[in-house]
């Protein structure tokens, strides 16, 4: 099963978006994925519910940070404008391909389903791991 179809199941099982695509990458952020599922249980549903950034484009900034992060054993030496560099252009290809970042927007258009928002969000995360 790859990462996409493993975000899915996640979903089906009662994950939030957010949880669905983070947890597919705890190997990559050296974390356990209930760790995880904790940390991001808050951005699910446009960020605690409220239909703002879908829950799968703020998994997305929270792996990308994760993975670009130097960490705090470098400070003060960061790395802050890549990592934030990277989650815009990962920001705005999401919002290239679905039309927005908003939840509240892709739910009241119709834009996708929440299962394909998670499956564009894992397949831009794996592009940005691979380049």
């Amino acid at each position: 099963m790859n990462k996409r179809e493993k975000a899915v199941e996640n979903h089906k099982k009662g994950y939030n978006c957010a949880q669905a695509v983070a947890c597919v990458f705890a190997d990559r952020l050296g974390c356990s994925e209930d760790e995880i599922f904790r940390l991001t249980e808050a951005f699910g549903g446009g960020m605690g519910g409220t239909q703002g950034v879908c829950g799968a484009v703020s998994a997305m900034v929270f792996v990308a940070g994760g993975i670009k992060s130097y960490g705090m054993h470098k400070l003060p030496e960061t790395n802050k404008k890549e990592s934030y560099n990277s989650a815009h252009a990962l920001m705005e290809r999401f919002g290239s391909k679905i039309g927005t970042i908003m939840c509240g927007e892709i739910k009241s258009k119709c834009l996708c389903s929440c299962d394909e928002c998670i499956e564009n969000a894992v397949e831009l995360l794996e592009e940005f791991i691979k380049a």
